[in-house]
């Protein structure tokens, strides 16, 4: 069986419709008034969905650039984030995105001229230094093969210059859409990582870590500036053997000086995300196990938290200069944001 296709209707024969539905030629296309009529509906299962999610192409029309969250500065005076697709191809159990919505689907916003042109006139209002995060709602990576969203973002970053930076999160290992352009000096290609025995229990689908590690390398002598995300930390009975065995091995594949910023962050969640996805999952632990509410957020308990990002804050300050390190800590989380019902 094809591919399930959902498609607006007034974009059945835009250029870049056209360009995805022949990547898919056995798949059945479904016209749809608004993709709202498929996705996010409230009589759906997550878990279900995403056995075999289907793909809609929509259009945004409002809020291309939101303000990013606290937890999500590098260095940067002003920080935002896009999304140009919702949902993940990866299954991370931990991920909020399954707490955030009632649907597995990919929903693919195809106009992305609105956000470059959200972008640029951000950064022109800007007062100082900006960032500009993707992979807060998906994957910046995994699905590019299909959406060749960076083929359109990329160059318009590399206009920007200096004026702006783009942090592209993701867990991907197929970086070739990466490698075909000339890396921007203000592009960082951020990585997400948790230690083996973790990433194998709760990433599923998820390439292994040596693959990663290939792919940070080659990216990294290519001229690519790299980031690193351990965010979530997930707490483990061997939580420092497991992490300091994760740090010795990202830095035997990429030199210290090639990394543009690491940040920290601890397991957390909104109430209701997180009752949503103990409801999916009722056997995982990881939504049971040492979790405490407080202010409408569950998480490790503070003490935990901070002994956590403490010992991983030392432990990478052995390989590199603790100034490039950005913790989040407990009092400075504030709460996942969420995208609109309507585009």
């Amino acid at each position: 069986m094809g591919r399930l296709i959902y498609v607006e209707e007034d974009l059945l024969d835009h250029p870049r419709t056209r360009a995805i539905l022949g990547r898919f030629k056995q798949a059945t296309i479904v016209p749809c008034h608004h993709y709202s009529e498929i996705f996010n509906r409230k009589a759906q299962n997550f878990r279900l969905q995403k056995r075999r999610p289907a793909l809609i192409l929509a259009r945004k029309n409002q809020r291309f650039v939101m303000p990013a969250p606290n937890d999500y500065a590098i260095g940067a005076r002003e920080n935002y984030y896009f999304s140009h697709m919702l949902n993940c191809p990866y299954d991370c159990r931990y991920c909020f995105l399954q707490g955030m919505y009632r649907s597995a689907h990919y929903l693919l916003f195809v106009n992305f001229e609105d956000f470059g042109e959200e972008i640029e006139r951000t950064t022109k209002a800007a007062s100082g230094p900006i960032h500009f995060f993707s992979g807060y709602d998906s994957d910046s990576l995994a699905y590019d093969g299909i959406s060749g969203f960076l083929d359109y973002i990329l160059p318009v970053f590399a206009r920007l210059g200096d004026r702006a930076g783009l942090e592209l999160r993701t867990k991907c290992a197929r970086i070739e859409p990466l490698l075909k352009h000339t890396a921007p000096a203000n592009c960082i290609v951020a990585f997400s990582f948790t230690p083996e025995a973790i990433s194998k229990d709760l990433e599923h689908g998820v390439p292994a870590l040596q693959l990663r590690l290939r792919a940070l390398s080659r990216l990294a002598k290519a001229g690519w500036r790299i980031g690193l995300r351990f965010d979530p930390l997930i707490h483990a009975p061997d939580f420092q053997d497991q992490y300091r065995v994760l740090f010795n091995m990202i830095f035997d594949h990429i030199p210290a000086d090639e990394v543009h910023s690491v940040s920290l962050g601890g397991f957390r969640l909104p109430e209701g995300f997180h009752g949503q996805m103990a409801r999916l999952y009722p056997d995982e632990a990881l939504f049971h196990r040492s979790l405490v509410r407080e202010d409408g957020m569950v998480s490790y308990p503070r003490a935990l938290e901070t002994d956590m990002i403490d010992f991983c804050q030392d432990a990478l300050t052995h390989h590199m200069d603790g100034d490039r390190i950005f913790p989040c800590r407990p009092q400075a989380q504030n709460q996942i944001q969420t995208q609109p019902a309507e585009g």
